[in-house]
């Protein structure tokens, strides 16, 4: 009987799991923010290209 009251106070598992959802949340919040400045070197890059090919410069939309 003991060991069924002990069961059922036992948060470890508990903390673990929230751990473990805390971590995912930080990590999607990481590769979102890793995408938009991706995408925004991504555009600078092209306009320097389009510079270079003899294009005009257009500013950046990020």
């Amino acid at each position: 009987m003991n060991a069924i009251k002990n069961f059922m106070r036992d948060e470890e598992g508990a903390v673990a799991i929230e751990y473990g959802l805390l971590a995912a949340l930080i990590a999607i919040a990481i590769i979102a923010g890793a995408t938009q400045v991706g995408t925004c070197i991504n555009g600078l890059f092209t306009n320097v290209a389009a510079v270079l090919a003899g294009g005009t410069w257009a500013p950046p939309t990020c």
